[in-house]
């Protein structure tokens, strides 16, 4: 049976140049390979020797590993990535809303997550009106909603105030929704609409008795208690709080040396 793994990105194994946290003199610095371009300028990189060990991971075969990229980018966010090594036959997107088949969107997967969202939390555009009335337009560069299941901010994140970010999560807990603060992003997330549901389903569809996870934030927490096995870095929202739990490996490294140690780790507790 093949072991599953089921990777977020963005800061987990992907960075933006802000997020590198390259810390060692520059002529020390780790070669980079940029794996996406958004609007002609390069935007995510990872290290080359990550971009190998991910190319190593994908080559093991479908019998051995299925690799799974798992994010909350949308399907046009996401297909901007091009990740080194073969293309990977699942992905999810949209914090799970969407279950990517060779490309394409399993639209059965996603008639059933609609269905969950309508019949366990308030609706999105209760959520994105409240967003619109309590948001300052002193701190708020950009409103959006993704694929119509979920809503985030774009901040300037040194005038965001605290105690809003505080408020809006207990305003969302109460009506069945998550809050996340990712960088300049704050994210709000239906609870049902989880990466781990779409863990267990590929896992399900692969045969895969093994799962193996990594993430940053707070909208992975359900993918890492979820799988056999997982690891977060030394950064991002899960750091910041000290989370752990039994499965769970938290790595020192920072910055994209971290996706270096979180690939050789998935290599290492696959047999």
């Amino acid at each position: 049976m093949p072991v599953l793994v089921a990777s977020d990105l963005d800061r987990t194994l992907i960075y933006s140049s802000a997020a590198l946290a390259l810390t060692m003199p520059d002529a020390r610095a780790p070669r980079l390979l940029c794996v996406e371009v958004h609007e002609s300028k390069p935007l995510s990189f990872m290290t080359e020797t990550a971009a190998g060990l991910l190319t190593e991971l994908g080559g093991l075969g479908a019998d051995t590993a299925v690799f799974v990229p798992t994010t909350t980018r949308t399907r046009k966010q996401y297909q901007r990535i091009s990740l080194p090594g073969p293309e990977p036959k699942y992905a999810i997107c949209a914090n799970g809303g969407h279950l990517l088949v060779d490309g394409a969107t399993d639209e059965d997967w996603h008639a059933g997550v609609q269905a969950r969202l309508a019949a366990e939390c308030a609706p999105l555009e209760e959520v994105r009106q409240y967003l619109a009335d309590s948001a300052d337009p002193s701190w708020v560069r950009k409103h959006r909603v993704a694929e119509d299941l979920f809503a985030y901010l774009v901040v300037e994140r040194e005038l965001l105030p605290e105690e809003w970010v505080k408020e809006l999560a207990v305003w969302a807990e109460n009506r069945g929704w998550t809050i996340s603060l990712q960088g300049r992003k704050i994210y709000a997330v239906p609870k049902p609409l989880t990466k781990s549901a779409a863990m267990r389903e590929v896992a399900h569809r692969t045969g895969a008795t093994l799962t193996l996870a990594a993430g940053d934030s707070l909208l992975d927490a359900d993918l890492l208690l979820a799988a056999d096995k997982g690891w977060r870095p030394g950064h991002g929202e899960l750091a910041d709080e000290s989370w752990t739990a039994p499965n769970i490996t938290a790595l020192p490294e920072r910055g994209v040396l971290a996706g270096e140690r979180i690939l050789q780790e998935f290599l290492r507790a696959t047999p």
